[in-house]
């Protein structure tokens, strides 16, 4: 399915939504490695204008296996869904090596829940509050709420599927990250409705134009 054409991204704006993104995770993945006590490793993140359905498929093409996220709605001039997602497989190193890595595997069981909640937390905020604070604005994100399951599952469980989808097109950010040495990796992923691509669209449009405004400063006073 194409995109609306009036909320397609010409190559600046994607670009500069792209920058946003990779200084929000970049931020966010520096709070896990401090958690974790190893480095974070970061893909380069994507940015698609996609069919809802295609975004769940995206998903599920990622991995094929069950899966446990940290879901996030944040609400404002723009509105969507975060979502940290692991390999249900890695989530009980996660919190292994958030707790140091000491307790017996029951006390690591019975306090999964809690530390995935608290990691997504401080991940999924620490990339909003980046986000929201580079382009001018504040964004009110919900509690931390688990959700295990396929992809697909995750996706179409985690609230995502009450957003208002017009002409079923979603914007649909996702990057991958990696714990260094140790057997954990991940995604986050965004999913926002087209009002919310629009407004993003003016506000990423105000950012180009305020960096624009400083370089031109800076040149002068030169």
């Amino acid at each position: 399915m194409n995109a609306h054409p009036a909320v397609t991204l010409d190559d600046l704006e994607r670009d500069a939504l792209t920058e946003l993104v990779n200084l929000g995770v970049s931020r966010a993945a520096a709070s896990l490695a401090t958690m974790v006590g190893s480095e974070v490793l970061l893909a380069v993140p994507a940015v698609e204008i996609v069919s809802y359905e295609r975004a769940a498929q995206l998903m599920g093409e990622r991995d094929t296996g069950k899966l446990v996220a940290v879901h996030q709605s944040f609400d404002g001039d723009i509105s969507g869904g975060a979502l940290l997602i692991f390999p249900e497989t890695n989530s009980l190193e996660l919190v292994r090596a958030i707790t140091g890595g000491e307790l017996p595997l029951e006390d690591i069981l019975a306090l999964e829940q809690e530390a995935l909640a608290e990691t997504g937390n401080i991940v999924l905020n620490g990339c909003l509050a980046t986000i929201a604070n580079m382009l001018e604005r504040t964004l009110k994100v919900s509690l931390p709420e688990i959700v295990y399951g396929s992809a697909t599952e995750i996706f179409n469980n985690s609230g995502l599927s009450v957003l208002s989808v017009e002409d079923g097109v979603v914007l649909f950010l996702y990057i991958n990250f990696s714990v260094r040495h140790r057997a954990i990796q991940g995604y986050i992923a965004m999913l926002m409705d087209i009002p919310s691509l629009v407004a993003l669209r003016g506000l990423i449009g105000a950012l180009i134009l305020r960096a624009s405004d400083d370089r031109n400063s800076n040149h002068a006073a030169h």
